[in-house]
């Protein structure tokens, strides 16, 4: 019984009906559970549609947290321990708690009441488990972690370096290192939003010498990622024509 469900609430293969049904059902409610925070109000059909989501994704939580032997090939009281501990399960649990009435009661005196409300979002984060395409990304990312990394590191060190650099150079124009910092993430990606910039020649020069390296360095993991979707989607072909 518990390997059914655990079959019906995976991803579908595509063979299994029920469980493609159960992930078309999932999706639904998940973007349906998105609506009422593109708007300020809140009314009757909102919060209706807020609870019975809530109940639906506590209940998938459950589920998956009953069968967590089987997501992790472990038949032991480990498995169970390790569950709420996963991403995935985090992210589950983090989009039940902001509709729960005690939770968002308890912090209204906080004013943070939008806050938890925001944290809604997250059930976006919930479809990655039903899309096939959001799967091939997430092996993507996973087999070129590494990579991204060395961008990653790579590019908070060149905004740390700019920052210091036009800083020093220009103390008048931002008030604390913060701002440096803010001025070169904005340049390094190129956006530049004009709140905060440099008025001397120097300045002008770094930013942009700052602006043409961050093309670079923003186009790298799009690189990345580009490459290993290309090569992702290339072993799915592969394993569909085996089968």
């Amino acid at each position: 019984m518990r390997e059914r469900i655990y079959q019906i609430i995976e991803k579908s293969n595509g063979d299994d009906q029920l469980s493609r049904i159960y992930d078309w059902f999932m999706m639904v409610a998940i973007i349906a559970s998105l609506i009422p925070l593109a708007f300020k109000t809140d009314n009757l059909l909102f919060v209706i549609t807020d609870k019975a989501a809530m109940v639906i994704f506590m209940i998938d939580y459950l589920l998956r947290w009953m069968t967590a032997d089987f997501k992790f090939g472990k038949r032991n009281v480990w498995s169970f321990i390790r569950y709420p501990f996963s991403f995935m399960a985090i992210i589950d649990l983090v989009s039940i708690l902001p509709s729960m009435s005690i939770i968002n009661n308890g912090f209204k005196t906080l004013r943070v009441l939008r806050m938890i409300r925001a944290f809604r979002v997250f059930r976006m984060f919930k479809t990655f488990r039903y899309s096939r395409s959001f799967q091939i990304i997430g092996n993507v990312i996973r087999s070129s972690k590494k990579s991204l990394i060395a961008v990653g590191i790579l590019a908070g060190g060149y905004i740390i370096v700019s920052a210091l650099i036009i800083f020093n150079i220009e103390p008048e124009s931002f008030n604390t290192f913060f701002d440096a910092v803010y001025w070169a993430t904005v340049s390094l990606t190129t956006v530049g939003y004009g709140d905060i910039y440099p008025v001397s020649t120097l300045g002008r020069a770094i930013t942009m010498v700052s602006a043409v390296f961050g093309i670079a360095i923003v186009a790298l993991p799009a690189g990345i990622i580009t490459a290993g979707y290309v090569s992702e989607l290339s072993k799915q072909d592969k394993t569909d024509e085996s089968d």
